[in-house]
């Protein structure tokens, strides 16, 4: 299970870059990222090499932020790979809230990051399935 930084931010010119310089400046890696927007206001979801250092840079320079448990899920680089967990877990009767895309530096793989109401029994579900969870 992974920390997941949830950055709330206006929706406004130069403010991601902003939010990526301050990491830069605090060597944090992004190691995966989505961003959904509304008209004036936006969410940056983002995985970190330091989540702690993360959240407290940030909430130095006022941004309103948190944490959020995520699952980290490695994935064959085959088409369906992804069907293929999304079944598992329909089958087990789980909600997927939202889904992005990473990579294990490792191994190459994609990894699948994810969140749901319950990450621990998701987990748990998907490692007794086979999958690998980071």
């Amino acid at each position: 299970m992974l920390k997941q930084i949830s950055i709330y931010a206006e929706n406004k010119k130069g403010c991601l870059q902003t939010i990526t310089g301050i990491l830069g400046e605090n060597d944090i890696n992004i190691l995966g990222s989505v961003t959904n927007d509304s008209a004036e206001y936006g969410i940056i979801r983002m995985v970190v090499s330091d989540p702690d250092k993360c959240l407290s840079v940030l909430k130095e320079k006022e941004y309103i932020c948190k944490t959020t448990p995520v699952l980290a899920i490695e994935c064959p680089d085959e088409v369906g790979a992804l069907d293929k967990i999304l079944k598992t877990l329909y089958g087990s009767n789980i909600n997927v809230n939202y889904t992005y895309l990473s990579f294990n530096r490792e191994s190459g793989l994609p990894i699948m990051v994810m969140h749901t109401d319950d990450t621990k029994q998701v987990e748990n579900i998907l490692i007794n399935k086979g999958y690998k969870c980071l």
